[in-house]
């Protein structure tokens, strides 16, 4: 398994200019913020289940950019029916890329349905996404992170990494300044 925050790095190391990102709330955000907050960058503070879906509509509404969701396990659990819906769209920009610590870490810690018998990726297969990948080591990562510049269908991707909490890495929580300053980067 990785470590988040070295694996967030090593994942938007080498971000395109193209790719928006949409953050789950918590640490995947404390996380994306770490490696350099970004106008492309939203952040979804309060919104928990929603991650898949905010994607998807900017994904539709921005086709000539690709769109990365980087979310976890609870949040994607918790709004597991939206990869129907991604799946039903097909958007060939959109990567849901979900990083599994098997915790519901914004809650307590407590043990999530992934340490039991729900396997995501087989989830989103199920439902229709035709390019899954599971991701558990360096070179699956670096694979991920080079396909961030060059997928051509819709893409979701388990991330497995162990359970830290590294310093908390806070990018402003004003929601009109996170829109603003996201619809003018994506030209909207």
């Amino acid at each position: 398994m990785l470590e988040r925050r070295k694996a967030i790095a090593t994942l938007l190391a080498k971000r395109p200019d193209d790719l928006v990102i949409v953050s789950g709330l918590g640490s995947i955000t404390y996380d994306v913020a770490s490696v350099g907050d970004d106008d492309r960058n939203f952040y979804l503070w309060g919104a928990m289940g929603g991650a898949a879906m905010v994607g998807l509509g900017v994904a539709l509404a921005q086709p000539a950019r690709r769109v990365a969701v980087i979310t976890g396990d609870g949040e994607t659990l918790m709004g597991l029916g939206a990869l129907a819906t991604v799946a039903v769209q097909k958007p060939a920009n959109l990567a849901i890329i979900v990083f599994d610590n098997g915790l519901y870490g914004e809650t307590g810690s407590q043990a999530s349905h992934t340490r039991g018998t729900v396997d995501l990726t087989k989830a989103a297969a199920a439902c229709g996404i035709g390019f899954t990948l599971e991701v558990d080591n360096e070179a699956g990562l670096g694979r991920l992170a080079e396909l961030l510049g060059s997928y051509t269908e819709t893409l979701f991707a388990r991330v497995a990494i162990t359970p830290t909490e590294p310093p908390r890495v806070l990018p402003t929580r004003d929601g009109v300044a996170l829109k603003l300053r996201f619809r003018r980067a994506v030209g909207a």
